[in-house]
């Protein structure tokens, strides 16, 4: 079956995902829907110092909101900042520095955060392809602690914060790659067999859709959505898969492009009149399962699977 959905979704990508799928997506955008004044509305972009984190960030600073980076390295989060203030003419950019690999670490920051500030829309960007086997010094596989755990922790940490303000919203950068998997919640960390850092990041990537689904059903007054940039060529492609960066290099979409549906779902009237908790790309709400991929998970399943990241979360807490 893994097989199946490997190929089929490899031909849907490149269709779909690449800078031509992009282009044929925009000529049924609705410019108007970016013309906004985001004056006095706050933003949490994780992992924004690069890639579509970095694009995210920009593209609100332009439009007059606050941003708050969360990013793991000081020196490139302050030069990023410094690109984001200089073309954006917007003074109300602020770096932090947390790994967000760290669940502990997640979790003082998001306490202290929501103390001290006001947050309208987090932007859950920040993720992790290691391609090796690795254990956080928590002891936890680096890519589930960075791309599942850390995410879970900062977004139920921020609820609270989040239902204080009008029209808040909450986007996962999720990927496409999530439909090739089916939930495990058996091997959370990767422990049985072969370990593959691409099928360790799409079945996080799968954990991050479901987590979205459920979120939106249980907190009814916040808008969640989760969405795939398409393949971009961004620093982290081109360092996890340099195989396929060479090889889809002419074809891939600019960061602009891979975050231009994330801004969407951050800023837009039009976004927040979609449905919660759905899964978008280019702007749409599309499917999360491949045709005849058999990549459902049970009821069961998705509660074991919010009951170990509950039981992890807790166990961090400061």
């Amino acid at each position: 079956m893994s097989f199946y959905r490997n190929t089929v979704w490899f031909v849907k990508g490149l269709q779909e995902y690449t800078k031509s799928g992009y282009e044929a997506a925009a000529k049924h955008f609705v410019p108007a829907d970016l013309d906004v004044n985001l004056n006095g509305r706050s933003f949490m972009v994780t992992g924004a110092n690069s890639g579509i984190g970095k694009a995210a960030a920009q593209e609100i600073a332009k439009r007059g909101g606050t941003v708050h980076m969360v990013c793991r390295n000081k020196g490139r989060a302050e030069a990023a900042k410094g690109e984001i203030v200089e073309s954006s003419k917007n003074e109300n950019v602020h770096v932090h520095i947390v790994d967000m690999s760290s669940a502990r670490q997640v979790w003082e920051f998001a306490q202290s955060f929501s103390q001290n500030n006001t947050l309208h829309v987090l932007i859950n960007n920040a993720g992790c392809m290691v391609n090796q086997r690795e254990l956080t010094e928590e002891g936890l596989e680096k890519n589930f602690a960075t791309n599942t755990l850390g995410t879970y922790i900062l977004t139920t940490a921020l609820i609270p914060a989040l239902k204080k303000v009008e029209d808040p919203r909450v986007i996962t950068v999720s990927s496409g790659g999530m439909l090739t998997q089916k939930l495990d919640v058996d091997d959370l960390q990767f422990e049985k067999g072969t370990f593959d850092g691409t099928m360790a990041y799409a079945q996080n990537k799968r954990q991050q859709v479901i987590l979205t689904e459920r979120w939106a059903a249980q907190h009814k007054e916040i808008h969640f959505s989760s969405m795939h940039p398409g393949w971009a060529d961004t620093p982290a492609v081109q360092t996890s898969m340099p195989s396929f960066h060479a090889r889809m290099k002419s074809k891939l979409r600019t960061e602009a492009m891979g975050a231009d549906t994330a801004v969407w779902l951050a800023v837009s009237a039009a976004a927040a009149k979609q449905p919660s908790g759905l899964f978008f790309q280019d702007r749409k709400g599309v499917a999360t399962h491949l045709p005849l991929a058999s990549s459902q998970s049970t009821p069961q399943e998705e509660e074991k699977l919010l009951a170990a990241l509950e039981e992890f979360a807790q166990k961090f807490k400061p």
